[in-house]
């Protein structure tokens, strides 16, 4: 339709689903990701992990945050005519300039380009919640309002940003960030803007396909280039086997229970949003990881043994302990299930001094997580299919 009013969609619609404009909005995230991870793998690789992984938070946040915003505001207000798709598009621009701006933000602490791309974004984001507002009344479109005001004041501290010493930036960084943060706490403070758990959740998943999916593909790139460059296939076959297995796990792991019915309100919808910046930045650091493991397989890296294993073992295990704390653990049942994913991040964590071989044998204990888990699931069903 060319225009539409802008009306809440019910939380409780049948059948609702990702729309081509959602998706399409996801595949423009690649673009970022893969920006964030190209400078990652170099930081990791030149031996400077700590303003490695500092740049690597700070972009990706921004990367994170977009898509967050995004996202929320679909699920309620998702209207799909003429006027919502140019906005949405507009946001894609935005996203797209982001990105170009994200080795400038890492390398050199320079965030003009990467703060224009938001500023894009945000004159976007802050017209749809005006035009919410105005398509609601009383407690709803105080809450639309409080959105657009706090878009409008955090968008004037990132620029503000831009004007404070160099060595200061990242500290006002934190500073802003935790204002965005404050900003759905607040406005959702006296009314629940009626996104639906079960898109919301789908949403959240597709988001964890692509950074699993930039992980395989850039870790595919890696060892194409090591093989071509250096013929080294009996060095890479494990990295490269081993990876796959984390990948694949982690797939497997993420998607094993029903997150959408336990999200019934903002009291477990917003700590579990919020707390996917750690799976999303895990997900997509395993395939900077691996990249960092093919270099210094074939002597590109200048780092230990040690060093690169860890730029895979860290954010696995990562991924899995976080997945377990936002996921699983609310459907575990009994001592034996909830350990299974805790004991399997720690002892992928410990294949971290494992040699050459550190990255296949977390990959078979990240398979054999999930086979643990399946088998614990089908007793547990049987046992209590039993009982009953």
């Amino acid at each position: 339709m060319a225009y539409l009013p802008m009306t809440a969609r019910s939380p409780d619609e049948d059948h609702r689903a990702a729309t081509p404009l959602e998706l399409f909005f996801d595949l423009c995230f690649v673009v970022a990701i893969a920006q964030a991870g190209a400078r990652l793998v170099h930081a990791l690789a030149e031996g400077h992990p700590g303003t490695g992984v500092i740049g690597y938070f700070f972009v990706f946040f921004g990367v994170w945050w977009a898509w967050m915003n995004f996202t929320w505001f679909a699920s309620a207000y998702d209207c799909d005519d003429v006027p919502y798709r140019i906005a949405t598009l507009v946001q894609i621009a935005g996203v797209l300039v982001y990105a170009a701006g994200v080795s400038q933000a890492f390398d050199q602490n320079d965030w003009a380009v990467a703060v224009i791309g938001y500023l894009i974004m945000r004159v976007a984001l802050t017209a749809q919640w005006l035009r919410a507002a105005a398509g609601e009344s009383g407690e709803a479109r105080t809450a639309a309002l409080k959105y657009a005001a706090g878009l409008v004041v955090c968008q004037a501290g990132w620029v503000a940003l831009l004007f404070a010493p160099d060595d200061a930036k990242r500290w006002l960084f934190l500073v802003v960030g935790a204002a965005e943060l404050m900003v759905p706490v607040l406005a959702e403070r006296g009314h629940q803007t009626p996104w639906h758990a079960h898109h919301i959740v789908e949403r959240y998943g597709l988001f964890t396909i692509i950074v699993l999916g930039e992980t395989i593909a850039a870790s595919t790139v890696a060892v194409q280039s090591a093989i071509d460059e250096h013929e080294a296939l009996g060095e890479l076959l494990p990295i490269a086997a081993g990876g796959l297995l984390i990948v694949f796990a982690a797939w497997w792991i993420y998607f094993a229970v029903p997150m959408h019915e336990r999200l019934t309100s903002n009291r477990e919808a917003i700590p579990w949003g919020y707390g996917h910046l750690l799976i999303f930045a895990s997900g997509a650091a395993i395939g900077a990881g691996i990249e960092v493991a093919v270099e210094h397989a074939v002597g590109k890296a200048h780092i230990s043994q040690v060093a690169a294993n860890a730029a895979v073992t860290v954010p696995a295990a990562l991924f899995l302990l976080m997945v377990w704390l936002l996921h699983s653990r609310h459907f575990k049942r009994g001592p034996a299930q909830q350990l299974t994913l805790p004991l399997s991040a720690l002892a992928v964590l410990v294949c971290t001094w494992a040699g050459t071989y550190a990255v296949l044998y977390a990959g078979l204990i990240a398979a054999a997580t999930v086979a643990v888990g399946l088998t614990l699931s089908v007793r547990g069903t049987a046992a209590s299919a039993h009982a009953a």
